[in-house]
Order: structure tokens, then C-alpha cells, then sequence
């Protein structure tokens, strides 16, 4: 039986929607919870990497608190190396492209340029590359997705760039066959966004202001139900492009 390897950082960001298809497609789900002290996997042939998100970052590799993190892009080398499939998952996604070669900056507001984190409900859309790949085709008009970051991506130049937002162009790359970043959420479910606006306050209210909670809730009504199928979809697609 193929597995599942997840990589988790935060209590609060689990595998959610991916793990419900995982146990679909006969996966065998094995979590490490990095933060809690668990060992880094060997990874074995037929593996998916799965690297999820967390609210520390590239700029905290070397930090003695996250002591796991350079452990962490090693293994994420050794995975590209051996072409093993990888989903990155927001900090994964950073991780994914500073493994190789690539490297973060603070996210700006296009006209103050001042930092401003992307956070809620934002469309993104495909930038065209390979237009009979499974997800530029589902990409061909504007998916709301939710954005939880601060950071953007300067990506290697081994990176293909798939799909952007009007705020952040690097929302969506592959690197190699098997490895695809995702700057984006799309496996979350409404218990999961509800935790984070309630523990995730003074990043909130640091980036949409003193009513950025009521703003988040409200869309998270509007979006969540609507787009789950498309999710799902977008889901299916990239678990068909890695396994």
C-alpha cells in the first residue's frame, strides 16, 4: 500500500480535505508532527510527501525553536532527488523552492509597498503553462481559494510557474515531474478556517484592520460550501499528477 507522508507543524493546520482523499485512493496516512518532536520519515519508493503549512517560515531556518526545519529541506532534496511525489502546502510551498535553490520575501502592497500579508478569499488563474495539463485546464477562469500568507516566493529556475493572484503571482509551480507547490488552501473545511481566525488574531487584525475577523468569517460563508466541489476536483487532479 502506497503512503501518505504528512509533515505537520501546527496543531491547527492539518491535512484536512487531502487526507479524506488519500483514505479514498487506498493511501496509507502516516502524520509527523514536526513541532511535537517527531523524527523526520525515511521515505521509501511510491511515497507521497505531503508538507503542510505553520506560521514559522524560511527566514526561521537556524532558529533554535524550529530546530527541525533545515532537517526538513534536506529531506525535501532527497525526495526531489529520488523523484518522489510532493504536495507543499503554503510554508511546504516555500520549503519545496528553498530546497531547490529558491527563497522567500516579504509580501508587499503593490502601491504603498508596504509589507501586506494576503489573507481570505482571492481568485488565482493559470498563467497558461502546459494547457493540457489536468490543472491549468480547471485553471482556465478565476478559482477563489483561501490565502493565508505573508510571504511570496521567489522561485528557482527550475520552477515552472502554473497559476497566480492578482496580489501574488507565485501561487502555483511544479518542479520536476512529481513536485508541485501550492502558495493557497484548498483543503480546508470550516472547523479548520474557524480556528485559525480565532487563534490567528493579531496576524489578522496586523493586515485587514480592527473588523478583519467579522471580514474573514463572512467570506469564509460565502466561498467554502460553493467551492468544495471544485476543490475536491483540483484535489483529485494533482493526487492523478504526483501518484
Amino acid at each position: 500500500m502506497s503512503r501518505l507522508v504528512v509533515l505537520q507543524h501546527l496543531e491547527r493546520e492539518g491535512a484536512g480535505l487531502f487526507e479524506s482523499i488519500a483514505e479514498h485512493r487506498g493511501f496509507s496516512i502516516c502524520t509527523f508532527r514536526l513541532d511535537l518532536d517527531d523524527s523526520l520519515p525515511e521515505l521509501n519508493n511510491g511515497d507521497l510527501l505531503l508538507v503542510l503549512g505553520g506560521s514559522m517560515g524560511i527566514r526561521d531556518i537556524g532558529n533554535s525553536n524550529y530546530p527541525w526545519l533545515i532537517k526538513e529541506v534536506d529531506l525535501l532534496k532527497e525526495a526531489l532527488n529520488q523523484n518522489i511525489g510532493i504536495i507543499g502546502v503554503c510554508l511546504g510551498a516555500q520549503l519545496l523552492a528553498y530546497a531547490a535553490g529558491g527563497d522567500v520575501e516579504v509580501l508587499r502592497d503593490r502601491t504603498s509597498l508596504q509589507p501586506l500579508a494576503e489573507i481570505g478569499w482571492h481568485t488565482i488563474s493559470s498563467h497558461g503553462y502546459e494547457l493540457e495539463n489536468k490543472l491549468t485546464t480547471l485553471l482556465a477562469k478565476p478559482f477563489p481559494v483561501l490565502h493565508w500568507h505573508g510571504d511570496r516566493i521567489l522561485l528557482p529556475t527550475s520552477a515552472k510557474l502554473i497559476a497566480g493572484s492578482s496580489r501574488c503571482e507565485e501561487q502555483l509551480f511544479k518542479i520536476g515531474s512529481l513536485a508541485y507547490g501550492i502558495q493557497f488552501h484548498v483543503e480546508t473545511d470550516n472547523v479548520m478556517v474557524n480556528t485559525w481566525i480565532e487563534e490567528d488574531k493579531e496576524f489578522i487584525s496586523s493586515n485587514l484592520g480592527i473588523d478583519g475577523q467579522s471580514i474573514l468569517k463572512k467570506q469564509q460563508i460565502e466561498y467554502s460550501n460553493k467551492t468544495l466541489e471544485t476543490r475536491l476536483l483540483f484535489l483529485n487532479r494533482l493526487f492523478d499528477l504526483v501518484s
